[in-house]
This record gives C-alpha cells, sequence and structure tokens, in this order.
C-alpha cells in the first residue's frame, strides 16, 4: 500500500500537481506511520486527502522512563455516545452534580465527531523532558 502511495505523490509530483516541498512532506508522513489505514488520496481537483482515520492514538513517555502507548477504536466514541443515552436518571444526575453532563453526548453526531477528530494532532514536550502526543491515524 505505502508502494502504491509513493507511486501517486510521484506522479502527482511529476504533472505538477504538486510542489517538491509537499511531494517531500506526504513522503515523509508515509515513512513515519506505523499503519497504512491512512492512505494519501488525489481527488478529482487534485487536492490530497487522507482516508478517515480508525483510532484515537495517545502515546507518553516520560523522562524518568515511563511509557505509555494507548490505541482507542473510534467506533467506541459513536458506541459512547449512543450508551450515554441509556444511564439512569439518577445516575446521570449524580454524574452531573459532579461536573459530568452527559445529557450533551446524546445530541452529538458520532461521524462529524470523528471528522473533526481527524486533524487532531496535540504534541507537548515538557520542561522536565516528559512527551505526550494525541492523534488520529
Amino acid at each position: 500500500m505505502k508502494s502504491e502511495s509513493n507511486k501517486k505523490i510521484l506522479e502527482m509530483l511529476s504533472n505538477g500537481k504538486i510542489s517538491v516541498e509537499e511531494a517531500t512532506a506526504l513522503l515523509s508522513k508515509l515513512q513515519d506511520t506505523d499503519t497504512t489505514d491512512e492512505q494519501v488520496i488525489e481527488s478529482e481537483s487534485g487536492e490530497v486527502n487522507r482516508k478517515t482515520p480508525k483510532y484515537l492514538r495517545v502515546v507518553v513517555d516520560s523522562a524518568n522512563g515511563d511509557k505509555v502507548n494507548v490505541r482507542v477504536p473510534l467506533s467506541l466514541i459513536k458506541t459512547g455516545i449512543k450508551l450515554s443515552a441509556l444511564v439512569p436518571g439518577n445516575a446521570a444526575e449524580q454524574m452531573s452534580n459532579h461536573g459530568f453532563d452527559l445529557s450533551q453526548l446524546s445530541k452529538l453526531d458520532g461521524d462529524e465527531l470523528i471528522e473533526a477528530l481527524s486533524d487532531l494532532q496535540v504534541d507537548v514536550d515538557s520542561a522536565d523532558g516528559d512527551k505526550v502526543k494525541v492523534f488520529t491515524e
């Protein structure tokens, strides 16, 4: 799959649809991904798009050696939105008293949320040497 994506990027470069810098960035992005879930696709207008992400990833590398690597399927977000409607009223009220308002979750559109998350990227490098990365893939 990556070789097909590499070929497509090089074709777009040779056809003048993208610059050398854009091709380099895309090729670098392909090399940096740990999965083939994300593909580079050229739309009819010549724009480069990414495939819809399937996972929310959280990676923590602390200065003292602790490491965390969490990959959550985005389908769980949609399921969680639906399940929030099943929480009994008294439980939701107790959660609300502690700052958790689940009533808003049932109003969310799961597909819109996942689309919004597709551009999510958080990179934190603390002064203590801790690194945190949150992104979708």
